[in-house]
């Protein structure tokens, strides 16, 4: 009996040192320690995994794009990502309005571009005072926009069954609604880093 409590106990010690030698610090001259094992498992679980499959449930359509980020619009990704979780929804919400805002602005939060300007769009979805969505000062808030496109996405029923471009494009009546579909790998990648972070 004394044999296999010391070979359990000597087991249970052989693991802990291999759990602090791989998952531990390492330095040349400090032996691992036991107590720092349990340091890295806490941190891992602060930050639950995203279900993947409730970001892209019917696949991508089409050729998807990519653009690098600036801090300003991961900025604009975490804006989002808090007024869709204040709104109750989720995740795949987030992502069908990142996705729209990548299309209408690469997630910039543009004043009034002049010449350039498609009428009177602005902020990051491009909404557009004289249709309603708000005053410029509102529709260049990124909370606010949000909060005004996720009011339209709720009032399309079955939105959440739907290709994201279809969803996206019953809220935004683009003139080009199709394009929508491109950015839902990029905006389901930023979801799923930024929706417990």
């Amino acid at each position: 009996m004394n044999t296999i409590i010391r070979k359990s106990v000597l087991g249970i010690a052989g693991l802990a040192f291999a759990g602090g030698v791989f998952a531990g610090p390492a330095t040349a001259h400090a032996a691992p320690s036991v107590e720092s094992t349990p340091v890295a498992v806490a941190v891992q679980a602060d930050k639950p995994s995203v279900d993947e499959g409730k970001l892209i449930p019917h696949g991508v359509q089409g050729a998807q794009s990519h653009v690098d980020l600036s801090d300003e619009q991961v900025t604009n990704v975490k804006a989002i990502i808090a007024a869709t979780k204040k709104a109750g929804m989720d995740e795949r919400a987030a992502v069908v309005s990142i996705a729209t805002a990548l299309q209408e602005s690469k997630l910039e939060n543009l004043g009034h571009l002049g010449d350039r300007n498609d009428h009177d769009s602005q902020g990051l979805f491009q909404q557009r005072p004289s249709s309603g969505w708000g005053t410029v000062e509102q529709i260049t808030d990124p909370e606010y926009s949000t909060t005004a496109f996720l009011k339209g996405l709720k009032q399309v029923d079955g939105w959440q069954g739907m290709p994201l471009t279809k969803a996206a494009q019953t809220v935004q009546v683009s003139a080009y609604p199709d394009h929508y579909a491109q950015w839902e790998q990029q905006a389901a990648d930023l979801v799923a880093e930024h929706w417990n972070s």
